[in-house]
């Protein structure tokens, strides 16, 4: 039967739009990607640089269009001191108004000296106005940290970082929260959420990094990887009711095992570092990721630029948690190693 209205054909059962498929990989020699969907409309992207040297914006009204967008640097690193070396994992924050930029950096004179930092920008687009330094953002003790997001749950906002303990006794990288007073400082304690435990988390190295947040289903989750960069890199999940005491660690269950891993069939290996976005009509949830599209690596892991930005849907189990799948596979040629 053919209804129809005004001129219009319309079907009493019209087929859903098609979920939305990625041209993989999205931007090449881009890590530790972050996007942000912003009320114009634009994706705002940035992501480590294989050089550690700069930070880059770029945006684009699709996400298949960021590889083609133009990268602007907004900033460089420091020639002496701090922010000197290793500059990793920046993101981007509307807050108030304004624009952040928090990333990781080391200084010109040790590039293992890494501590959080903030840059600020009033403009209404990021890629204009000035960029300003606001300093390093404090935690509660000095050591090595980075890898730092934010997120506001509750008329609360939130730092979730990774730091190395101040307690001797306890090894490798941890996963931090704390509650934002402003947003370049934190208020109060700082509690652990997660550290190396189980010995997917602890190949090579003992690392848990780069925190990401999804509030969703009445539930609030932490995505984070670890072990060593190479095709052991992988992703675990911390689970918390959105009612609980976020800065709590009772409040939080951790996976046993990785939800997001390297796959042999597709090609992918080492994914992680990831962050979430939607699509721009909010109907369907993304992951964000890099993952390289071969296991041999010469030399050091963190030499190799070929960690590659990409996307794909997440599914959701009747439960409410996040079902990812594994890595899908390349749709776009590979670029040469």
């Amino acid at each position: 039967m053919r209804i129809v209205f005004a001129g219009a054909l319309c079907l009493p059962f019209a087929p859903l739009a098609a979920a939305p498929v990625f041209a993989n990989p999205l931007v090449q020699q881009r890590a530790d990607p972050q996007v942000v969907l912003h009320s114009d409309g634009y994706y705002y992207y940035t992501a480590t640089v294989p050089e550690y040297d700069r930070i880059e914006l770029r945006r684009a009204k699709s996400l298949d269009e960021l590889g083609k967008a133009e990268a602007k640097v907004i900033w460089r690193k420091h020639d002496k001191g701090i922010m000197g070396g290793n500059i990793w994992a920046p993101e981007i924050h509307h807050i108030d108004g304004k624009w952040y930029i928090y990333f990781s950096a080391g200084t010109a004179e040790n590039n293992w000296a890494i501590r959080l930092y903030v840059l600020e920008n009033g403009s209404v687009n990021p890629l204009e106005g000035t960029w300003t330094e606001r300093g390093q953002l404090k935690t509660a003790w000095e050591s090595f940290t980075l890898d730092a997001t934010t997120f506001a749950h509750k008329g609360q906002r939130y730092l979730v970082w990774t730091q190395r303990s101040a307690e001797p006794e306890i090894h490798g990288t941890n996963i931090y929260i704390a509650r934002m007073d402003t947003p370049t400082s934190i208020a109060g304690p700082q509690v652990m959420l997660s550290r190396p435990e189980y010995a997917w988390e602890k190949v090579k190295v003992m690392v848990n990094e780069a925190p990401a947040v999804l509030v969703k289903n009445g539930k609030v989750f932490i995505t984070f990887s670890a072990s060593a960069t190479d095709e052991n890199y992988a992703m675990g999940l911390l689970t918390a009711p959105a009612d609980a005491d976020l800065m709590s660690a009772a409040s939080w269950t951790k996976s046993a095992e990785p939800v997001f891993k390297t796959s042999e069939a597709n090609g992918q290996f080492g994914p992680g570092h990831n962050y979430f976005t939607t699509t721009p009509d909010g109907k369907h949830d993304i992951l964000i990721y890099h993952a390289r599209n071969y296991r041999e690596i010469k030399g050091d892991a963190l030499n190799d630029p070929n960690r590659h930005t990409r996307a794909q849907l997440i599914k959701w189990r009747k439960d409410g948690t996040p079902d990812f799948g594994e890595p899908v596979a390349d749709s776009m040629p590979k670029k040469a190693k």
